[in-house]
């Protein structure tokens, strides 16, 4: 399937928990981290903000050994299937979208960033 790339050669990927159905986080590829995760298992992908290529848990170890990569109807979005260690937010829970729209939170946080990450972020 002919994949369709943004004009910054990007393409928007939802990231779910294979064994829950559990939303973890939205991230971009490129071309390069799209084949880095094909041919490793694990997840790479695309940050805008440090314009780079990184392996999800590089740093925490949280990695996300991929089981299956989808795509959607119009061919411009990604959907990976993942075995989640650990957690998927640099904030330390679960999952990226921990909160409700009014500030609740109702995710489950599963480690400290600053033990993993220190003064990094």
């Amino acid at each position: 399937m002919e994949l369709k790339w943004n004009d910054d050669g990007l393409i928007p990927v939802i990231v779910q928990d294979e064994k829950t159905g559990e939303v973890l986080m939205l991230a971009y590829m490129n071309r390069e981290s799209l084949e880095l995760t094909m041919k490793t298992g694990f997840a790479h992908y695309w940050s805008r903000s440090r314009e780079k290529i990184w392996k999800k848990g590089e740093t925490s170890e949280n990695t996300q050994k991929v089981l299956e990569i989808l795509v959607d109807c119009d061919g411009d979005a990604l959907l990976l299937k993942v075995n989640q260690k650990g957690g998927a937010c640099h904030t330390g829970y679960r999952s990226c979208f921990y909160r409700k729209l009014n500030g609740e939170v109702v995710g489950k946080k599963v480690f400290e960033p600053e033990q993993v990450y220190g003064d990094e972020r």
